[in-house]
This record gives structure tokens, sequence and C-alpha cells, in this order.
């Protein structure tokens, strides 16, 4: 059987049976699981325990999981996060999204499932903490960590799916970053209405850069972005 012991998984579900269900699965392929039962246990056991990754309910008593998202991503934000929803709405997985979540799984879910899906959260961070700590682009200095540009001794904090657009920007500078991508992974969905919606947070970032007069966010019409520095 493939160990999987040093991944440490804090799962915070109201629903006991289907808690129950999780961890002993989990705990049968080896995973370190700790459980919670609301929002607000969930929050002080993350900051306590710092597991590898969260898989949290949205809706929950006390406080509910994109509450306590929010609160924990003010201080940490690259722990990777996993929602378990029964809201299908578009508008929901936006949200959750929007504060900093990494995925998703609409309930009910196959366990095998959830534990890839775990797997690849754990596996993508370890990638994304080896990589570059920051990027320098022109007279600007981004730290994804963080979520930070600087700028002569400034700071401007972006918002997360702001540091997430220009991650990517950076990753891949030169090279085009289609919508599709950049939707499909940070909105979850492509539509007309998250096309325009990214449309304005690369105004935003355009503004944001404006003081190296170097540095463009190019738009290829119909297919994506790309970041240059002249």
């Amino acid at each position: 059987m493939e160990k999987n012991s040093n991944i440490k998984v804090l799962l915070v579900e109201d629903e006991q049976t289907l808690s129950m269900i999780i961890k002993d699965t989990l705990e049968e392929r080896d995973f370190s699981i700790t459980t919670a039962k609301d929002g607000e246990e969930g929050l002080r056991l993350f900051l306590q325990l710092h597991p590898d990754v969260l898989v949290a309910d949205v809706m929950m008593p006390k406080m509910d999981g994109f509450e306590m998202v929010r609160r924990i991503r003010q201080s940490d934000k690259s722990t990777p996060v996993l929602f378990l929803t029964a809201r299908s709405t578009i508008n929901d997985v936006v949200e959750g999204f929007e504060l900093g979540a990494n995925d998703y799984l609409k309930k009910p879910f196959g366990m095998q499932e959830l534990i890839v899906r775990i797997k690849s959260l754990v596996n993508r961070a370890f990638v994304e903490e080896n990589k570059h700590t920051s990027f320098e682009i022109g007279q600007y200095t981004f730290n994804p960590t963080t979520q930070r540009l600087s700028y002569s001794g400034s700071f401007i904090e972006l918002s997360h799916r702001e540091s997430e657009i220009v991650k990517r920007l950076c990753e891949n500078r030169n090279q085009i970053v289609s919508t599709q991508t950049l939707l499909l992974e940070l909105w979850g969905d492509d539509s007309f209405f998250n096309s325009r919606s990214l449309q304005v947070f690369i105004t935003k970032l355009r503004h944001k850069f404006a003081k190296d007069e170097r540095i463009r966010i190019i738009n290829i019409r119909g297919i994506g972005y790309k970041l240059i520095v002249n």
C-alpha cells in the first residue's frame, strides 16, 4: 500500500457520519487526520496543528467554512484548502476560490476522488514551495507567498486572485497564458461573465505595475494574456 503517513489532514465537517467515514478511510491509507465539528474548532486546530491540507465543509454551525478560511488566509496564504459543498451554484464556488480555496468537491463524492484531490493539492504545494520564492518584474518584486508587490521600498497588497494571475504570468513570461486556463483554474468556470471579470482584474494589475512603463500585460484577443518586460 502506498504510504501517506507524512500527509497531515485537518477535516472540518459537522456531519458526524460523513466525518467518521472520511477519517476511517484516510487512516486506512496511512494519512494522519484530525477532525473538527465546526468552523470555530477548525480555526483553533488549524492554528495549533499547521496541517498539510485543510478539508472543510462550507455550511457549518458557529462559523461557516468561508469565514474560517477567510480568517486563516489573513496569516496563512499557502496551506491548500479543499471545500466540500452541497452548494452547486457558480457564485458559491467563485466565492470559495476568491477567499483562497484551491479546490472543491460537490457532495456526494467518492472517497477515492477525495484522496486523489488531497494528494494532488499537497504535491502541488510542495512543488510551489520549492519554486521561486519571488519574481523580479522590471523594478518590481513579486512574492506569491505573501501576495505582495514591492517597489522602491513600498508594498502593494494583492488579492488572492490577483496574486494567482500574476504568478501564472510570471511563470510564463513572454508566453501566452490562455484565458480559458486562467478562468478554469481561478474561477472554476470559463463563462462570458467570468471572462469580463478577468478583464477587470487585468486592468487593475496594469495600474499596479504602472510605475515601470517597461512592463506590459498584453491582451492577445480571443486567446489570452502575455507579460512582457522590455
